[in-house]
């Protein structure tokens, strides 16, 4: 893969995570775990779509099928772990 190809997927990647955060809201922590994970999900979906012979929608050296599908589902596991309620003790001493 070539350096351009790179600076693009990371381009989509970060892309996703911006609009992800644009449509949820939140603060800008939150912002920085949806790129992050949107990066990390985007590269597991495009390494799993490499074993498993998935060819989505094929630009260049990028098939963004499941590069997106797998950007957005980090994103929503993100989005899930961020808005998890805290846990409740129980100190009875």
């Amino acid at each position: 893969m070539t350096i351009p190809s790179l600076l693009f997927a990371l381009l989509i990647a970060l892309a996703l995570g911006a609009l992800y955060h644009f449509v949820r809201g939140g603060e800008a922590s939150h912002l920085l775990a949806y790129l992050v994970m949107s990066v990390l999900g985007f590269a597991a979906g495009h390494f799993v779509g490499l074993w498993r012979g998935w060819i989505f929608f094929p630009l260049g050296p990028l098939n963004p099928g499941p590069e997106v599908v797998g950007a957005l589902v980090f994103l929503a596991l993100a989005d899930w772990l961020i808005h998890l309620p805290p846990r409740e003790t129980d100190d009875q001493g």
